[in-house]
């Protein structure tokens, strides 16, 4: 694969505190920095070799470079390749097209079905920015430059789209075939595996036989299976149990995204959740799962509806909310839930139009109900709250982000601190908008408030969990780790990192960070970005 930088000067980073990733205590030394990106050396009082720059850490922490486990970069990285919110909170890595949504593959007749379906997420999507497959999205990648590396899973809504549309029936032989085909070819060229999203239509629509021989193409290319699972709120222990039935039958790795347990009538089911992946542990299922430390998370605003409404894409719902008796339809379904036990249960009826927050609109008319609650929004128009969501659909293509207070402090710290756990901080970046801080804050708040305030996990332990743990998971093997021979992919940090992101201004920088480097070079010096973009796509 082509590497998109030339590596840096050999340097020299002395008196630091060094935390090499393994969860082991910190202890004190130097370490030098190859001219070939690496790690030439570690230990006390090294000698400066020739030319080589030397920096006193003068005392910091050094550790290896952050590894974003879980985010929704895919976009953003096109557009500004120096992804300062992350550069500054000390990420080298970014693990990109999870949750089903990937920019690639396309055949000729989804092309613009994958556009439309990744503009839901991320916002407005141009059609020159969805690819015909891996290659081509990480060549785009790289003629760009960029300053962090980049992992990249195919998205299972992609492969569906291509070969089926929207429909909402299972596969046929011939097309999981296909789909299987077309998977293989993005993993031979370096993918990472596949996600699943299997409360987004379409990857809502597959059923077991074909989630089955995905997975076991994944199996195959040796890469991992990661699923937004099918529920997260009544259905979370069922929906546990259906992944890792695809890993025992498949034997593929896999990574359970953002295990969680949402509306309060759920709450106290992670640690439930957990006992079933290490009992399947236990049969030598290889499973783990990653969750970002925060009490809400984020979507989109067609997450409100049951799956079922987006049954034909876009088109179809819009002209269901045209029609006043399939609107009613829609808004008994949102605001009364469906009298089916076996169907998703409603977000509204969970958590109530007061825990959904306006976040990021395409639509500039829209803009003033950035940040407002649902209720609060609406009532300031005159109108219901599910009128205002009617509108963010009409009005904003269905683009606009939310966020969702759903989830139990309990919950959340058994996640957190469990061994299985690694830091993904499922961002949703839209520029201009106010977005969930996790994309802000998730590095710094794990380092700092839940380790020294809370006291959730050592120092050490929480680097664990942001370095090693995912690039085991990801088959990095030459990251992670802070040891002669890697990468040289750093993070030197002051002795406090400040999580400056909050809901009410989610965009603020994090501060603490030091120096970031990526392939030994810096990315990041004396809490200034540099501009440089030595980062790469990372996949064989």
């Amino acid at each position: 694969m082509r590497e998109c930088a030339s590596h840096g000067k050999r340097s020299l980073v002395r008196d630091a505190r060094i935390i090499d990733g393994t969860g082991a205590p910190w202890f004190a030394g130097d370490v030098r920095i190859g001219g070939d990106g690496r790690i030439a050396a570690v230990g006390p009082s090294l000698r400066p070799d020739g030319d080589a720059m030397t920096l006193d850490a003068g005392g910091r922490y050094l550790a290896p470079g952050f590894i974003d486990a879980h985010c929704h970069d895919d976009l953003i990285c096109l557009r500004e390749p120096e992804r300062v919110e992350k550069a500054v909170q000390g990420v080298t890595t970014l693990v990109v097209g999870n949750c089903s949504f990937s920019l690639y593959p396309t055949a000729p007749r989804s092309a613009e079905l994958l556009r439309q379906h990744f503009s839901g997420l991320l916002g407005e999507t141009a059609a020159n920015e969805v690819f015909d497959g891996f290659a081509a999205y990480r060549d785009a990648l790289h003629r760009r430059g960029m300053a962090l590396n980049l992992v990249s899973l195919v998205g299972h809504a992609a492969l569906r789209l291509a070969v089926m549309g929207y429909e909402r029936r299972p596969a046929t032989a011939g097309e999981r075939a296909t789909m299987q085909q077309t998977l293989a070819r993005q993993l031979a060229d370096g993918a990472a595996g596949l996600s699943l999203g299997l409360v987004y239509p379409p990857s809502a629509y597959a059923d077991e036989t074909e989630l089955i021989a995905l997975a076991e193409t994944v199996r195959a290319h040796g890469k991992i299976l990661a699923a937004h699972i099918r529920s997260y709120e009544a259905g979370l222990l069922a929906s546990t149990d259906e992944f890792l039935g695809l890993l025992r039958a498949s034997k593929a790795p896999g990574l359970l995204s953002h295990l969680q347990s949402a509306g309060r009538p759920n709450w106290g089911n992670v640690p439930k959740a957990i006992g079933r992946l290490e009992a399947a542990r236990r049969e030598g299922v290889d499973v783990s799962f990653d969750m970002y430390p925060y009490p809400a998370g984020s979507s989109y605003v067609l997450q409100l509806l049951p799956p079922e409404a987006q049954e034909g894409g876009l088109d179809a719902l819009l002209a269901q909310l045209r029609d006043p008796q399939g609107r009613e339809a829609l808004r008994r379904a949102v605001e009364e839930g469906s009298p089916d036990p076996h169907a998703a249960q409603s977000k509204i009826v969970l958590i109530g139009w007061g825990n959904v927050r306006g976040a990021g609109t395409s639509n500039p008319d829209l803009k003033q109900f950035e940040g407002k609650t649902m209720d609060e929004a609406a009532a300031g128009e005159g109108i219901t709250p599910f009128d205002l969501m009617v509108r963010f659909i009409q009005e904003d293509a269905g683009q606009t982000a939310i966020v969702m207070f759903q989830l139990d402090e309990g919950d959340l710290h058994a996640a957190c601190t469990h061994r299985l756990h690694m830091v993904g901080s499922d961002g949703l970046p839209r520029p201009g908008t106010k977005p969930h801080p996790r994309a802000y804050g998730t590095f710094p708040r794990v380092a700092d408030p839940l380790t020294r305030e809370r006291g959730w996990f050592p120092l050490e332990d929480a680097v664990r969990r942001m370095t090693s743990v995912a690039a085991q998971r990801f088959g990095l093997s030459d990251r992670g780790l802070l040891r002669p021979g890697m990468a040289a992919d750093l993070v030197l940090f002051d002795e406090r990192i400040e999580d400056r992101a909050t809901f009410d201004d989610p965009t603020e920088l994090a501060a603490g960070v030091h120096h970031v480097w990526v392939g030994g070079e810096p990315v990041v010096a004396e809490g200034r970005v540099t501009g440089r973009r030595p980062g790469r796509v990372l996949g064989q």
